[in-house]
């Protein structure tokens, strides 16, 4: 992992019966998203892709701040045009791997989720927020508009709600960012960690085969048009049902008896 100038890992990878916890571990900077943590996240998003013993990824954070965004002491210390895109573009291929990740990814916030760091909760698929979260996109208050946390934040709240928060910078509360859409639970801050383990738990004791055909799927039928998605989708389904897990899964349910998955 890339770490800080004393070697402190800035992301800490954990595994536990196929769950692996992925852990901002950058308090002191508010896990700011500098280019070197971006590589580190990214990094070990590709380390998880390619093991076939993890079949669900919680992404978490030490301290008090989930995530504060850029880093704009970094930001502000370059001035070419082809510096701060190169960043921009780094931001957007960590996103993308989220997505592209073969396996969910649970966000586990708590404390302050701002900018980016609101756009690192809007890629992940499930999002658990403990009750003291908060999330903004601020970057009008300081000339910088939220462009690319606005692309995953359109995708996961109705337009107005999103326009609203771009517009103005104001923080929601986790409450209404569950009645948004943005997290998928809220639970109290004592059960947090609990209640994400959970609820990964629950997915990686699913066939981890079906599992990833359906993320991928889920994601790619979103952009068609529904004429297309359905046929798509189809094929989806079609294919699925050559599998074994899917044959397993259904004489199990028709025998009455606990499946058992091979995830594949």
């Amino acid at each position: 992992m890339t770490a800080t100038d004393t070697e402190k890992p800035l992301v800490i990878r954990t595994d536990d019966n196929g769950c692996a916890t992925v852990t901002l571990n950058n308090p002191e900077r508010r896990n700011a998203l500098s280019g070197a943590m971006m590589a580190a996240l990214h990094s070990a998003f590709d380390a998880i892709a390619d093991d076939s013993t993890i079949r669900c990824v919680i992404l978490a954070a030490e301290g008090p701040v989930f995530c504060a965004g850029h880093d704009l002491k970094e930001m502000n210390g370059i001035s070419q045009c082809d510096q701060h895109a190169a960043l921009f573009a780094q931001c957007s291929a960590l996103m993308m791997r989220i997505v592209t990740l073969p396996q969910p990814v649970i966000a586990r916030v708590r404390g302050m989720a701002t900018a980016a760091g609101c756009q690192l909760v809007a890629s992940c698929d499930l999002a658990v927020a403990s009750q003291s979260a908060k999330f903004a996109t601020p970057g009008v208050n300081i000339g910088l508009f939220c462009s690319t946390p606005m692309v995953a934040l359109s995708r996961n709240i109705a337009r107005k709600h999103a326009m609203r928060m771009l517009l103005t910078g104001d923080p929601i509360n986790a409450e209404t960012a569950f009645s948004m859409g943005l997290v998928s639970d809220v639970v109290s801050d004592d059960t947090l960690e609990d209640a994400t383990d959970a609820l990964a738990a629950g997915i990686a004791e699913r066939s981890g085969m079906t599992v990833q055909l359906g993320k991928q799927a889920f994601y790619r039928q979103l952009e068609m048009p529904l004429s297309d998605a359905y046929p798509y989708a189809s094929g989806v389904m079609t294919d699925n049902m050559q599998k074994h897990d899917a044959r397993e899964g259904i004489g199990a349910f028709v025998e009455k008896r606990h499946p058992t998955w091979r995830h594949e």
